[in-house]
């Protein structure tokens, strides 16, 4: 984390750190400030877990680079399952509302959260978005975060899984470059998977060998959300996770923010 782009601070944890960092000046200081700024994420993301366990609700973090396909590919998995499913997405921006007016296009709620120069969500900033969503009338939340393979890898949400896109316009070695990202991942989708044929310089095989080097195993599925076969094992692992039992945690009153 850093001060010049602003992921120290964002509007949903200044209130935390608006005395401690004039009060406690210093590298010391600084580094204690994002320790407890961390620790605060920590409860608030425990919390939002147990809104989402008390609801049933299946909390997905949707990270990637910028343009790897995760709003076209939330579209194409919301036109697929909506029927079956009831879904919500939070999106994630610095800027615009531009991607949550392309999710509700397709019928289900969004909520836009812009951070302004903080280059990822953290757990205060989907607390607050929870407040205009139904959780109660959900199985499926999508929170697509802040394109960035850096940060966001760092900030627990309260999801209960972390799918990581890596888009085959990118290079092969991402896994490699950014390994805090995809350590962090439970589901690596090869997005655009499509445009293999045609992308010479981007190995899969390469791609996926960088994932194990990192110790992880990882699942690695394609997907081409603009070819609906090419869908077909995304969705399957969806289904997957709805269908599987999961640990509910007690609702426990968090103090520090008020209730969903």
């Amino acid at each position: 984390m850093c001060q010049t782009c602003g992921c120290t601070v964002t509007a949903g944890n200044a209130h935390l750190a608006a005395g401690d960092s004039h009060a406690r000046p210093g590298a010391h200081a600084t580094v204690e400030v994002l320790q407890d700024l961390l620790a605060a994420n920590d409860r608030v993301a425990a919390h939002n877990r147990e809104h989402f366990d008390e609801y049933g609700v299946l909390a997905i973090n949707l990270m990637s680079s910028p343009g790897a396909g995760k709003t076209t590919l939330l579209e194409a998995t919301i036109r697929a399952l909506r029927d079956r499913y009831r879904i919500a997405v939070i999106e994630g921006d610095l800027e615009t509302d531009n991607d949550a007016a392309r999710i509700r296009a397709q019928g289900v709620p969004a909520v836009q959260i812009t951070t302004g120069t903080a280059c990822h969500l953290d757990a205060h900033l989907v607390h607050r978005a929870l407040h205009d969503l139904p959780l109660a009338g959900l199985d499926l939340l999508f929170i697509e975060n802040v394109g960035n393979l850096v940060c966001p890898a760092s900030f627990d949400l309260g999801q209960h899984v972390n799918v990581v896109l890596l888009c085959a316009t990118e290079g092969d070695d991402k896994p490699a470059k950014y390994p805090v990202m995809f350590r962090a991942a439970d589901l690596v989708v090869l997005s655009k998977a499509d445009l293999l044929g045609v992308m010479d310089d981007f190995d899969a095989a390469r791609a996926e060998a960088a994932l194990r080097a990192l110790g992880r195993e990882t699942p690695v599925i394609r997907a081409a959300a603009r070819r609906a076969p090419a869908l077909d094992a995304w969705l399957g692992w969806l289904e997957q996770q709805l269908t599987a039992p999961r640990a509910i945690a007690p609702l426990r009153p968090l103090q520090a923010t008020a209730g969903v």
